[in-house]
């Protein structure tokens, strides 16, 4: 077995292939652990959510060479001025993260992790500041047992719920599992817009070279709502795009808009990865809200899904009221902070 501590870009780039190889047996396989989309964090730092910092990658090989552990790191100062070392992609626009092995591996990359920094000339760091990691990790056992070997504080922390809907076999049979108000109210506003006396339609956009101008109007969209407004500074827009064009490449992108006479409506920025929807961000015109756009959209996604076979869409972190209106269920996302005793 042999551990290596990564800190350049051209170390972290040169991981591309392998990276990904490993991701698809991973015991967690995210969107947001792809090797494409944290490089296209990292040239930004998330859109500037950090202002600088240091790779710090921890890799497992076998003896043979094969890679079968990353704990995809770097270091920066937190909002408390400590010596932080966390996941690539923390944490505001990542909504999940964690380790990259496969199951019968996770154990050994975690435990060569928390070695290679407790080392005497290990980089110098005040805390092991992971965010984002699901509730049914199985990483988060893992951590635990490992830092109490070691002689580490452990403290773990809900951070958000993240509520998703487990997807039937069809669109009648997922209608029923919701309450029985919110089902009509679905079938009401699908109805109401099939009969509006402006055309509705919807679609996913396909063509790359309509990429920018199409993701021009997703921000015109966001941007109706003030919070997300306010959210997207230049650096953001461009974080965002770079990463639009980044999963549009490798195939996992899924942007679709709502049209009514010929003018947007609403739009859905989602992940169609690992045979599931990950609904990563929206927006919506006002000036359709009469008929909830949004709603009318997120039903025909839905429906979509179902009948492209995904087992999952995941309306990832945050308690909007209409999550839970279409069937969502809670998953917990949770923080964990190692420190030294004492």
């Amino acid at each position: 077995m042999s551990i290596t501590l990564l800190t350049t870009a051209q170390e972290f780039d040169d991981l591309e292939n392998e990276w990904n190889a490993l991701l698809s047996r991973s015991a967690q396989n995210l969107p947001f652990l792809r090797h494409e989309y944290l490089s296209t964090w990292w040239q930004t730092r998330g859109g500037e959510e950090w202002r600088d910092g240091d790779l710090f990658i921890v890799t497992l090989r076998s003896e043979a060479g094969q890679l079968n552990g990353i704990a995809p790191l770097f270091r920066t100062r937190n909002a408390a001025g400590e010596q932080a070392v966390m996941f690539l992609g923390s944490y505001e626009i990542s909504d999940y993260l964690d380790f990259i092995a496969s199951p019968e591996h996770l154990s050994a990359i975690i435990e060569a992790t928390l070695d290679v920094f407790l080392q005497p000339d290990a980089p110098a760091w005040d805390v092991l500041d992971f965010y984002n990691l699901l509730e049914d990790s199985p990483s988060l056992p893992v951590l635990e047992a490992a830092a109490a070997r070691r002689g580490l504080q452990f403290q773990r922390e809900n951070l958000q719920v993240a509520p998703r809907i487990v997807l039937p076999s069809t669109w009648d049979e997922y209608l029923m599992q919701i309450e029985g108000k919110q089902r009509r109210e679905i079938r009401r506003k699908l109805r109401r817009a099939a009969a509006y006396f402006a055309p509705v339609s919807w679609y996913i956009v396909e063509d790359e070279s309509a990429l920018d101008a199409e993701f021009d109007d997703f921000l015109e969209l966001m941007a109706y709502d003030p919070e997300k407004q306010a959210f997207l500074t230049e650096v953001m827009r461009s974080q965002m795009r770079s990463a639009v064009h980044t999963a549009f490449k490798a195939g996992w992108l899924q942007l679709a808009f709502l049209t009514v006479g010929g003018k947007k409506a609403a739009a859905y920025l989602n992940f169609d990865y690992d045979n599931k929807i990950w609904v990563y961000n929206s927006g919506l015109n006002f000036e359709f809200q009469e008929l909830s756009p949004g709603w009318v959209l997120l039903a025909h996604l839905i429906q979509w899904a179902i009948e492209h076979g995904r087992t999952v869409f995941d309306m990832m972190r945050g308690d909007e009221v209409y999550k839970y209106r279409f069937g969502g269920v809670d998953r917990l996302v949770q923080r964990v902070r190692l420190t030294r005793a004492g």
